[in-house]
């Protein structure tokens, strides 16, 4: 059996103890803050966190960018010069066309390289709930699981992850399109926090709008109290957008409960950080498939 890695990219938002812990690779996306590039790794080379979101409340405006096809070559034929197979598990394609691009290339390598496996997966998943469906999967790896058995069970298991997130400020969802210009204005000023979560094509969809900081930790308790598949065996992600307290008052609570196995803690990064703002709150867990 040959050895293989797993990959994915920095859409998902795990920490770098973890990715290393593990063995992940993962491959950079580019940021652009007010005409200036970065490209975002776990480590935080090129850009803290921390610098991104004060970069943002100071008024700077974030775009993002793909990982282009020749980035995607270099960074797989490396893989594969080392007699390496390579399971890649991509950002939602409902999100963005990373998958899409990385399937072009992964024809392309399979005829130049026949010897070797090469998959792809659109995880349909996004942020710290990607990485949730990555760790997973880098944990059955570890318990011996060859390659072709777990491109079977991330696809079998991917909807199985579950998103929840709030966010504070309605200006980004605004940009994305998400909320209407008078929705965004009201729900600031009333401090109303919509509540997302991925759909079956791995969309973003808004559920629900809540209001306040108690309630937003509540709410997302309830879901894993409500929707978690034998809790006592997982790790679950908590993500946060620079807002380290109100992510430990939500372990605090998990853990007080004796709900699961254990709780990681993570930020969430520039590339979703764009997207979502400063003070996103995740909670992602395993569940029922999403529909």
């Amino acid at each position: 059996m040959s050895d293989y890695i797993i990959v994915s990219d920095a859409t998902l938002d795990l920490p770098v103890s973890t990715i290393d812990e593990y063995g992940i690779k993962i491959i950079p996306m580019g940021v652009n803050i007010e005409d200036e590039e970065y490209s975002h790794y776990p480590d935080e080379r090129e850009l803290s966190i921390e610098e991104f979101y004060q970069k943002l409340k100071n008024g700077a405006v974030s775009r993002t960018t793909q990982i282009t096809p020749v980035m995607f070559m270099e960074y797989f034929e490396a893989i594969l010069k080392q007699g390496l197979d390579i399971l890649y598990i991509a950002f939602s394609s409902g999100l963005s066309g990373t998958y899409n691009t990385s399937q072009i290339v992964m024809r392309e390598l399979r005829e130049e390289y026949p010897e070797r496996k090469i998959f792809c997966i659109d995880s349909l998943c996004a942020s710290v709930g990607e990485g949730l469906l990555v760790l997973n999967a880098a944990i059955q790896k570890n318990n011996g699981m060859d390659i072709e058995a777990l491109r079977d069970w991330v696809e079998l298991n991917k909807k199985s992850a579950r998103h929840w997130f709030t966010v504070k400020d309605l200006y980004y969802l605004k940009r994305g399109g998400r909320v209407t210009s008078i929705e965004a204005f009201v729900g600031t000023a009333l401090k109303i926090r919509p509540v997302l979560s991925t759909d079956d094509a791995g969309k973003l969809a808004v559920i629900s709008k809540i209001r306040g900081s108690k309630a937003e930790v509540d709410f997302l308790l309830s879901k894993l109290e409500l929707e978690g598949v034998d809790l006592a065996s997982q790790i679950v992600i908590i993500g946060h957008g620079d807002d380290l307290p109100q992510a430990q008052e939500l372990e605090s609570l998990i853990r007080n409960k004796n709900l699961v196995k254990d709780v990681i803690i993570s930020k969430i990064g520039p590339v979703i950080g764009t997207h979502t703002g400063p003070g996103m709150l995740a909670l992602v867990f395993m569940g029922e498939k999403r529909d």
